[in-house]
């Protein structure tokens, strides 16, 4: 997780699956960074090229994720994925469970 002042972007990037103890350690790591900048100047954007779907037992893991980034209120959070439909779709499902609306999946891997 980098914050490119001069870009005002927060860049990430998430590979992998999400294990409750990756997400614990995302969370206090995010944290941090979170409290040297104003999020609302900021877009939070996310390389997910290596995403896999998400689990079951994880939505609720990464709805709460989603739900720290609307509360934060980022000017925009923007994911970007490799062309899988299928991720896209849970992704956009997710956000929109929890309220997450400047959330945008762009397939450009």
């Amino acid at each position: 997780m980098k914050v490119n002042q001069a870009e005002k972007t927060i860049d990430m990037t998430v590979s992998g699956t999400f294990t409750p103890e990756k997400a614990q350690e995302f969370i206090k790591d995010y944290q941090q960074k979170l409290s040297t900048i104003k999020p609302e100047e900021f877009v939070l954007q996310f390389d997910c090229r290596d995403l896999a779907v998400v689990s079951q037992d994880m939505v609720p893991n990464l709805e709460a994720c989603l739900a720290m980034y609307r509360d934060s209120e980022f000017k925009k959070v923007v994911v970007g994925i490799q062309k899988k439909p299928i991720i896209k779709l849970q992704l956009n499902r997710l956000a929109g469970n929890v309220g997450l609306t400047n959330f945008e999946v762009v397939e450009i891997y």
